[in-house]
């Protein structure tokens, strides 16, 4: 089993990360790893993610059934369903960056072809469709995504990214929302130069030999 003492402090130092970022306001977002086979820690419903103390995290299985008293987040169902199609994540993390969350709205992909470091992380992001928070609509909507991609944007509600643990997962996050500044600026420019096919090539290489394809 790992270290259920660090990961519970891991998570409230990737929830002030989001905060301090501006990628959650409020009590946005939700953040999990997968403890072992069976076992999942969650962030609590109603809390801030800036303001978390390790003790208050909800416990649960993979199935759902809620372990102690403490409250998931109504959104740990599409976190289950990742950890269900891909046996690689370990740690899922939702949150709300504005510029990635503005593609997401526009029903817009991110053009991940433009910039060799989001091909290497992404290969693509799609947007998986609109549904509503909390229900089994999202899962429905991300199920299709989950398996190949490792960035998810959800249309009209913000992003989704997994990681083989809980920092690679948050990482991602602040890749995609990073890129999206990049992409609103070319998009300002008003041109773009794509990367060769031949280059391309080479990332997805790239990608294959660094564990990233699935």
């Amino acid at each position: 089993m790992s270290d259920e003492k660090a990961l519970r402090e891991l998570i409230c130092e990737v929830g002030r990360r989001l905060w301090q970022l501006g990628m959650v306001a409020a009590n946005d977002g939700n953040i999990s790893v997968r403890l072992d086979e069976e076992t999942v820690l969650c962030t609590p419903s109603g809390v801030s993610k800036g303001f978390m103390l390790p003790d208050i995290m909800a416990k649960l299985t993979v199935d759902g059934e809620v372990l102690g008293d403490a409250e998931a987040s109504s959104e740990v169902a599409m976190h289950l369903e990742a950890y269900r199609v891909r046996a690689d994540v370990n740690a899922v993390v939702h949150a709300h960056p504005p510029l990635a969350t503005g593609y997401a709205i526009s029903g817009r992909p991110l053009p991940v072809n433009i910039l060799a470091e989001t091909v290497t992380a992404f290969r693509e992001v799609p947007v998986a469709e609109c549904a509503t928070p909390g229900t089994q609509e999202v899962v429905t909507a991300v199920r299709p995504h989950l398996a190949k991609h490792d960035a998810i944007l959800l249309m009209n509600h913000g992003a989704l990214t997994l990681g083989a643990d809980l920092e690679q997962a948050y990482f991602r996050m602040e890749i995609l929302e990073h890129f999206a500044k990049t992409a609103l600026a070319v998009v300002q420019l008003g041109s773009a130069q794509e990367i060769p096919p031949e280059q391309l090539e080479q990332l997805y290489a790239l990608r294959r030999k660094l564990g990233y394809e699935h």
